[in-house]
């Protein structure tokens, strides 16, 4: 049996081409802003390429955000899929999970999402994700289905353990939104971090602060306080 791998066809790399240019134009110029021409001409293809493997302009919208998340997951997936199995193990058991346990593994978890999130490529990312934020359609109900509510799923079980309380709780769920909050800052508020703390960008030194604060944030994680 062979083993080559055939290069990608052409009208995969096209239809690849319009969703990688789309993060881009929706994220500047939203949807209505966002001309098929602008699209068409970002990625190279023909105006008639977005009616023929997304039927309108909405479609490729929708497939638009369904790419998106498909990208952040291949950066949380991994990691988020081994925490869920451990914390699936642990219920019932005689042994659950400690707070030593639960504070290292979440520690891990915020520190992947400062790292993604001060990383170059959220940069584009994050114009999309603020529109959908802002003005939710139902590209939101897509990316938060595909990524949001299942990562912060897990972070809620491990704050719970942290500060022995239900996952279910508002107060749990508010405090796992805070924690989240505290790195995405470095992303959602680039600019004014960077004024802020006087950094002309962030590279490697400035992105170990942000793990060290991210680890903080998990460390004072307890039992009781607000809200």
């Amino acid at each position: 049996m062979s083993t080559t791998h055939e290069p990608p066809r052409r009208g995969d790399a096209a239809r690849e081409r319009l969703l990688n240019a789309a993060i881009d134009v929706f994220g500047l110029f939203g949807f209505d802003g966002a001309s098929t021409r602008k699209l068409a001409d970002a990625a190279g293809v023909n105006l008639q390429a977005i009616p023929y493997y997304f039927g309108s302009k909405e479609g490729l919208y929708l497939a638009t955000a369904e790419y998106l998340a498909g990208l952040i997951q291949a950066h949380v997936a991994p990691l988020r899929e081994r925490l869920r199995e451990r914390l699936s193990q642990a219920e019932g058991q005689a042994a659950p999970i400690g707070r030593e346990e639960a504070q290292a593994l979440l520690a891990e978890m915020l520190e992947a999402m400062a790292a993604l999130f001060v990383s170059p490529r959220s940069e584009r990312w994050a114009r999309f994700l603020i529109r959908e934020q802002m003005a939710p359609t139902e590209a939101f109900q897509r990316i938060y289905g595909g990524v949001m509510e299942p990562t912060l799923g897990v972070a809620r079980r491990l704050v719970g353990i942290l500060v022995a309380a239900d996952p279910d709780a508002d107060g749990v769920r508010l405090r796992t939104l805070a924690l989240l909050g505290g790195v995405m800052v470095f992303r959602v508020a680039h600019a004014a971090v960077l004024r802020q703390l006087a950094w002309d960008a962030i590279g490697p030194e400035e992105a170990e602060h942000v793990r060290r604060l991210a680890r903080t944030l998990v460390a004072d994680l307890r039992p009781g306080g607000a809200p």
